[in-house]
């Protein structure tokens, strides 16, 4: 997936200011920023819930711009919110097989639930339970898993530990670390640095609506303007 020179304005207000990201096939990227920088619009606006003024998205060559947001998962592209936004009145097992509907590929919707209960296998104690009834980490689970049941090409994940008890940070890691060796692109936008995964390729940081930096994690706070970002520095 690429999404070159993004402008997008709310209300009047820029929000972002010529966004450029890429992401290819099999990679774990981060997209890393304060809260209110852009990285929620930077997903939406992938996803097609967000109109932008100017720029292009493309995956695998299909621009993007201007198909509804279930026509840009139909493509394979699967989204799980920083809200979760798991449904309270289904279960664990029907949350995560909403999405077998909406893109059919090779994978079985038989296979693509087993796969999501590789991923977290805590989740398949739970199957039943209902959605209401689930902690806040298990719920991020679900939001996971249910992406993942598109069987993506790409998976956006909006802030996938934010707010979560520390306990149950490793086992939203190890996930997606599992969902990497299954080979899917992974794009994370993340407000922390410290909750980067060890194994990311690259790392891009947005302040303001504007990519500051874009290249090795490694490298990051070689520059002192992103070094104070990234560390949460006024």
């Amino acid at each position: 997936m690429t999404a070159g020179n993004l402008v997008v304005d709310i209300d009047g207000s820029p929000i972002l200011r010529r966004v450029s990201l890429e992401v290819s096939a099999g990679e774990l990227v981060c997209l890393v920023g304060r809260n209110g920088a852009g990285k929620s619009t930077t997903f939406r606006t992938i996803m097609g819930a967000r109109k932008p003024v100017s720029g292009a998205i493309a995956l695998e060559g299909r621009e993007l711009l201007g198909l509804a947001p279930f026509e840009i998962a139909r493509l394979g592209i699967g989204f799980a919110p920083e809200e979760s936004e798991v449904f309270g009145d289904l279960t664990v097992a029907e949350n995560i097989l909403l999405p077998t509907w909406t893109r059919a590929t090779q994978r079985s919707a038989t296979e693509r639930e087993a796969l999501a209960y590789r991923v977290f296998p805590r989740l398949e104690r739970y199957r039943a339970r209902g959605g209401q009834q689930l902690s806040g980490g298990e719920r991020k689970m679900v939001s996971i898993a249910r992406a993942l049941a598109l069987d993506p090409k790409l998976l956006l994940l909006d802030e996938p530990t934010e707010g979560l008890s520390p306990a149950v940070v490793p086992s939203i890691v190890d996930g997606i670390g599992s969902i990497r060796q299954l080979g899917h692109a992974v794009l994370i936008a993340e407000s922390n640095l410290h909750h980067v995964p060890d194994f990311a390729d690259r790392l891009y940081v947005i302040e303001r609506g504007e990519i500051i930096y874009a290249g090795a994690p490694a490298d990051v706070r070689k520059d002192l303007a992103v070094a104070r970002v990234v560390d949460g520095v006024g």
